[in-house]
């Protein structure tokens, strides 16, 4: 299932590595573009792969890269940085176009593709990019779109609203996860984190990224069903593991989608791994 939460952390700072992946974070998106000035890009590179050499399988598997966008200078040494680590989750900025992606798969055929919409060509493009071949999900960078287009935001998201719905679409059209929310700037401000992740649910998003660790433990709180709902779907499961295909729990039949709906249950309670495969 989806990453509830996905923390940012500058890949210059690998003093700051251990603490992200200790946060509760579903997942860890080690940054090489907007985070690391351009003269800091290849000591950035050195410490992922150092860290990489000696990660447990686990945090590997939570973890996303962020590479420069496709019209840097600095894209080649990010995807040899790709190949030798053989990173399984890569984020991509400023996607705009399945060529964009395709560029990207050609060199990791294998990895799953994180494409960050945020411009209004990319919001033009979304349908294209969803269904480009490796995307796992969309992301909304909401402040560079913002600035793309010369709005406001910081009051509230009323500019938002037109892209965040195409997101949506786009996403659910292509039987892709729910849309990434973006980032909330405001670090010591738990009122407008708790109603940025509201206003999102509400839009169609199913998870939201993260720029401090202090942000992770109240979004999980807010995304977490009702003890009920989560007794409901492990009751689900089990029924479903018994007899496959054939279940029936309370006088009801439990098909496909009761499954698919208990599993999102229990992944937005954290009681199931994430992936970033297509749903």
């Amino acid at each position: 299932m989806q990453p509830r939460t996905y923390l940012f952390v500058p890949g210059n700072r690998p003093e700051r590595f251990s603490k992200a992946f200790t946060s509760g974070a579903d997942a860890v998106i080690l940054d090489l573009e907007d985070a690391v000035a351009a003269g800091e890009k290849a000591d950035a590179r050195k410490a992922i792969a150092n860290w990489f050499a000696t990660a447990s399988d686990s945090d590997r598997a939570r973890t996303v890269i962020r590479i420069n966008d496709v019209q840097s200078s600095a894209l080649g040494d990010d995807i040899a940085l790709l190949q030798e680590i053989r990173a399984a989750a890569v984020m991509l900025p400023k996607a705009e176009s399945a060529d964009q992606v395709s560029t990207l798969r050609s060199a990791m055929p294998s990895c799953r593709v994180l494409a960050l919409i945020e411009s209004a060509r990319g919001i033009a493009m979304a349908h294209e990019v969803a269904k480009a071949d490796g995307v796992a999900c969309l992301v909304f960078g909401t402040l560079d779109y913002a600035l793309d287009l010369d709005i406001d935001i910081a009051q509230d998201s009323e500019g938002l609203v037109y892209a965040a719905g195409a997101l949506a679409v786009a996403s659910r059209a292509a039987n892709l996860p729910a849309p990434v929310a973006g980032v909330t700037p405001q670090l010591d401000d738990e009122q407008r984190l708790l109603a940025d992740l509201v206003w999102a649910r509400r839009h169609g998003f199913g998870s939201k990224l993260c720029i401090h660790p202090r942000q992770i433990a109240p979004l999980h709180k807010a995304l977490a069903p009702a003890p009920e709902a989560i007794e409901w779907a492990q009751r689900v499961l089990a029924a479903d593991a018994a007899s496959p295909g054939a279940a029936q729990l309370d006088g009801r039949m439990i098909d496909r989608p009761v499954v698919l709906q208990a599993q999102r249950t229990l992944q937005r309670a954290g009681q199931t791994p994430f992936t970033h495969q297509r749903t």
